[in-house]
């Protein structure tokens, strides 16, 4: 009887999955060594990428960015398929626009005097708690900054800095920003902001920002110490032409027909962690260690099986009572206990197709909408304009995908990314119409405030009345809720560290077990990728990109393929 091949199910057709499929299909050294199988609980191929269009134009409805192009290996992809250029227009087509508006709640365009301090003392800060800044002496602009440093670094050096947040990392940062100026002299804004209010509220629209950036709702949940271990590639970050589902139609591309089954989404995972006691027997061959379930009362059987699905998923997974992706029997604790500390967030886009009538005509740049950030009153202020929506308030820009593009894009994380969701497309407008009647409606001029130290007073962004922005058609996205992922990408909350995320990528049944030395037990049965499973580049494409390349190697080197 022929011996049969080893059977490799990999559960997810997103970039790790693909990239795993891949890596093991074209192996010189492995052809015709496995039987080769993808299995999506979807309808389509990407996973959280997915590239898609809105008002004639390409966008991106999940990953976006090429996060530094020196060393990525999707920039290298991209320049390999010729998908960093196009003939239609797509969204950040002009990387980050210089042509920014930054204006407070009431229409009161900020000065570079109040606005460029408290950006750099964020940026600063930023630096410093990734590790780029070492030296306080390195701080640009005035010395304060350096003050400010020195006062942190002492607050995470006598050993508060255990399970310190992000969030207060920077909150002290501000604190000691504001110690270090206190005797300035206090200038009045328009109406009632003043100049710390101005501060504070630049200062919260940088923190709104950062947290679309790492998933994370709520800053102090994000772990201080883990952002010295995240790394990013040098050089600057771009967006694909072609868009991101370009290079996963690439890796696609090798696979056979059939190979990728659509549809197919698995309910339980079955395993053998103690031995071969209830190993079913296939076609007369020995015994398979791994069972699938499907949704649709169907089996599978696998003598490994690489586990794609997110974070959101296993996590949802390891809750029995939910009814949702399980193990059988459940996973060993060291897994479960790394998967319930990680976080991971919901972060949604919000596009909006702008009308060109009523002379607001954005194809050919009469009254172009500036790329707009957006400082405002604190959510419990009384100063602040009750008709804005809460979830407009937690927002940090809205802006053209492109210069003079008629799509708008703004980006939402953590509640308010969930409630994004449960809006119809008219309570999204007028929430959206109401902000940008606040911000860009000139505001009435106190002659007596001394204003010209924060605000211009005339907001000078070629006018643009809410009268004239009339929107056409609305888009967003919905990671949240959406059952195959629940939610956008991980990030190390509080709580938890780096070697979780190791512990993410350990394979089952544990290195050192029986399967080794006896045989009993069957190595590698279940290997774990996807971007929540890699140390240092985790909540990026490049991470799940480098994960399904290691869970291949790990199986290439375990059948002594010499092609590794």
């Amino acid at each position: 009887m022929m011996a049969k091949k080893p059977r490799i199910v990999i559960i997810g057709a997103g970039m790790a999955g693909l990239t795993a499929a891949n890596k093991l299909y074209t192996s010189a050294s492995s052809k015709d060594l496995f039987e080769l199988c993808v299995v999506e609980g979807g309808t389509r191929i990407g996973g959280r990428i997915n590239t898609s269009e809105f008002g004639g134009d390409r966008i991106e409805m999940g990953a976006t960015w090429i996060h530094g192009i020196g060393g990525s290996p999707i920039y290298k992809i991209s320049q390999e398929i010729h998908s960093l250029e196009s003939q239609q227009p797509w969204e950040c087509m002009d990387g980050f626009s210089t042509e920014t508006k930054s204006i407070a709640e009431g229409g009161f365009e900020l000065n570079p005097s109040i606005l460029d301090p408290v950006s750099s003392l964020f940026d600063s800060l930023m630096d410093f708690a990734q590790g780029k800044l070492n030296e306080p002496s390195t701080c640009e602009k005035l010395d304060f900054y350096n003050l400010a440093v020195k006062a942190l670094k002492i607050f995470t050096s006598n050993g508060r800095s255990g399970e310190l947040s992000l969030g207060s990392f920077l909150r002290q940062g501000l604190k000691s920003y504001w110690d270090a100026v206190k005797d300035e002299e206090e200038f009045k804004g328009y109406n009632t902001w003043s100049k710390k209010l101005l501060e504070e509220a630049i200062f919260a629209m940088h923190e709104n920002t950062q947290r679309t950036y790492t998933s994370a709702g709520d800053l102090f949940t994000l772990d201080f110490n883990a952002e010295s271990e995240y790394q990013m590639f040098p050089d600057e970050e771009i967006t694909i032409a072609k868009g991101y589902m370009s290079v996963i139609e690439h890796l696609a591309s090798v696979l056979p027909p059939g190979l990728i089954q659509l549809g197919r989404k698995v309910s339980t995972i079955e395993w053998q962690p103690e031995g071969n006691k209830s190993r079913q027997r296939e076609n007369g061959h020995a015994s398979r260690p791994v069972k699938l379930h499907f949704c649709d009362g169907s089996t599978m059987l696998a003598d490994h099986v690489i586990v794609t699905v997110s974070l959101g998923v296993l996590k949802a997974g390891i809750d029995q009572d939910s009814g949702m992706f399980k193990f059988n029997p459940p996973l060993p604790s060291f897994k479960t206990e790394a998967i319930s500390r990680l976080g991971y967030g919901v972060v949604n886009k919000l596009f909006l197709q702008v009308s060109p009538s009523n002379e607001y005509d954005v194809i050919k740049g009469s009254r172009n909408f500036p790329f707009l950030h957006m400082a405002f009153h604190r959510p419990d202020s009384q100063l602040r304009n009750e008709k804005i929506p809460w979830w407009m308030r937690r927002t940090a820009s809205l802006c053209p995908i492109y210069k003079k593009s008629s799509v708008l894009l703004s980006w939402f994380a953590g509640e308010e990314a969930l409630e994004l969701e449960s809006l119809s497309d008219e309570e999204i407008v007028d929430g959206v119409s109401t902000t940008i009647s606040s911000f860009l409606t000139q505001p009435h001029k106190k002659e007596e405030s001394n204003s010209q130290q924060l605000c211009n007073g005339n907001n000078n962004v070629n006018h643009v009345e809410s009268s004239d922005v009339k929107f056409t058609k609305v888009l967003r996205t919905k990671w949240g809720n959406d059952p195959l992922f629940l939610g956008s990408y991980s990030y190390v909350a509080v709580g938890s560290s780096g070697e979780d995320l190791d512990s993410m990528a350990k394979p089952l049944p544990e290195i050192g077990s029986s399967c080794e030395s006896t045989g009993i037990v069957p190595p590698l049965q279940i290997l774990f990728a996807g971007e929540a499973t890699h140390r240092t580049h985790y909540s990026t494409t490049h991470g799940a990109y480098f994960s399904g390349l290691r869970e291949a190697n790990r199986l290439l080197q375990h059948y002594h393929c010499v092609e590794v």
